[in-house]
C-alpha cells in the first residue's frame, strides 16, 4: 500500500502524462475558499498568438472529469483558431459546479482575478452556462476578457455566429455527400437546442430541411418547436432514426462505440466540441461506415471568430460573419483531402491546423 507522499507522486505523474501527452504549454488550478471557486485554466499552444477561449461551468461528477475535459477543449481551441486562420492560440476555461447556485459578483470577480495574474497569455469568453452578464463581472478584475455586451463595444452574445458557421460547414459536406449544398428536404437531427441549436434550426428550417430536435431541457424544445416547427424526439431514439444528417450540438463524446454502430445517416455536422469520443478510433469507424464528419474544430469556429473580432478592437458584427463564411471553403477542402489520402477528416483537419502552427513558428524564429 502507497503512503501519503508516494500516492501523491502517482498523481502527479498521472496529471503531467496527460499534460504531455497533449502538448499543453501550462494548465492552472484556481481555488478561493470564501466563495467555493474551483477552477482549472487549460493553455495548450500559444505559437499564433495568446490563448483565447471562453469559460464552461459545469456540475462535472468529478475533478479529473473536469481536468479532462479542460484539456481536451483547449487543445481543440488551438486546432481552430489554426485553421480558421486566426492569430490566436487555443485555451480554455472550467469552473467546477452548479451554475443555477454558485454564480455570484464575487465569484465571478474572483475567477477574473486568476485570469488576470496571467498576464494576458489567456483570454476568456463565454462557454456552456455562462453568458454576457458574466463577461461583465470577470472584466471588472481583468481586461483579458471578450464576449462583453454589445453596449460595452463587445460582440454580444457569439451564438448567431457560431451557428452560421455550422450552418456554411453542413451545407459544404452536403455538397461532398450529396452532390449539391442545398438542405431541402434533408432529415437533420439536431441533438441539443440551446442558443446555438436553435440558431441551427432557424437556419434548416428556413431552408425546408425537415428538422428533428432533442434536449435535456422539455422548456426548450416546447419553444423551439412551437418557433420553428420541429419535431421533439427523445434522447436515445435520435440516434436511431432514419435521417440524412445528425447534428450534435450539445456536449462533447456523443460519437462513441455505441453510437456509431446506430446511425442512420450520411453525414455529421454540428456545433458540439470534441464529438469523437476516441478522435483515431471513431474517426475511422465513421470513415468505414461511410459516414462523412464536418471536423467539430472547424464548424463551430464561428464563435471564437466572432470573440477574435472583438479582441481585435472595433468590432463588427459583418465582418464576423464574412469570416464565417469562409468556413464553407475550407471544409470542402478537407473533405477532399481527406478523400484522396483515404484518412478521417479530423485527422486531415489536425494536420492542416498543425502545419500552419509549424510554419509560423519558424517565421517567429531568431535570425
Amino acid at each position: 500500500m502507497m503512503d501519503i507522499k508516494e500516492m501523491e507522486k502517482a498523481e502527479g505523474g498521472f496529471l503531467f502524462s496527460e499534460i504531455s501527452e497533449l502538448g499543453h504549454e501550462q494548465v492552472v488550478f484556481c481555488h478561493d475558499e470564501p466563495t467555493g471557486l474551483k477552477a482549472i485554466i487549460g493553455i495548450h499552444n500559444t505559437v499564433l498568438g495568446p490563448a483565447l477561449g471562453g469559460t464552461r461551468m459545469w456540475n462535472y461528477e468529478s475533478e479529473q472529469e473536469a481536468f479532462t475535459d479542460v484539456l481536451r477543449l483547449s487543445r481543440g481551441m488551438t486546432y481552430k483558431a489554426a485553421i480558421t486562420g486566426l492569430n490566436l492560440g487555443g485555451g480554455k476555461a472550467v469552473i467546477i459546479g452548479d451554475a443555477t447556485k454558485m454564480k455570484t459578483e464575487a465569484f465571478l470577480r474572483r475567477f477574473g482575478k486568476f485570469v488576470e495574474n496571467l498576464n494576458g497569455k489567456y483570454i476568456t469568453a463565454e462557454d456552456v452556462n455562462m453568458k454576457t452578464r458574466d463577461m461583465e463581472y470577470i472584466a471588472m478584475e481583468t481586461k483579458h476578457v471578450t464576449g462583453l455586451p454589445e453596449s460595452r463595444g463587445g460582440g454580444g452574445d457569439p451564438s448567431p455566429v457560431t451557428a452560421y458557421g455550422v450552418y456554411m460547414g453542413m451545407k459544404a459536406t452536403a455538397k461532398k455527400v450529396f452532390g449539391k449544398d442545398s438542405l431541402t428536404g434533408k432529415k437533420v437531427a439536431v441533438q441539443g437546442v440551446g442558443q446555438v441549436g436553435m440558431y441551427l434550426v432557424e437556419h434548416l428550417t428556413k431552408e425546408n430541411a425537415e428538422v428533428y430536435i432533442t434536449d435535456i431541457s422539455e422548456e426548450k424544445l416546447k419553444m423551439v418547436s412551437d418557433k420553428f416547427g420541429a419535431k421533439v424526439v427523445g434522447m436515445e431514439e435520435i440516434f436511431d432514426l432514419d435521417m440524412d444528417i445528425y447534428a450534435p450540438c450539445a456536449l462533447g463524446a456523443t460519437l462513441n462505440d455505441k453510437n456509431i454502430g446506430r446511425l442512420k445517416c450520411q453525414m455529421v455536422a454540428g456545433a458540439a466540441n470534441n464529438q469523437l469520443a476516441n478522435e483515431v478510433k471513431h474517426g475511422h469507424m465513421l470513415m468505414d461506415k461511410g459516414i462523412a464528419y464536418a471536423p467539430d474544430f472547424l464548424i463551430n469556429a464561428g464563435g471564437l471568430i466572432n470573440v477574435y473580432e472583438e479582441f481585435l478592437g472595433n468590432y463588427n458584427r459583418e465582418s464576423a460573419y464574412r469570416q464565417a463564411e469562409n468556413i464553407y471553403s475550407t471544409c470542402l477542402n478537407i473533405l477532399n483531402v481527406a478523400e484522396s489520402k483515404k484518412i478521417p477528416s479530423q485527422e486531415a483537419a489536425i494536420h492542416l491546423a498543425e502545419k500552419r502552427i509549424a510554419d509560423i513558428g519558424k517565421v517567429k524564429l531568431p535570425r
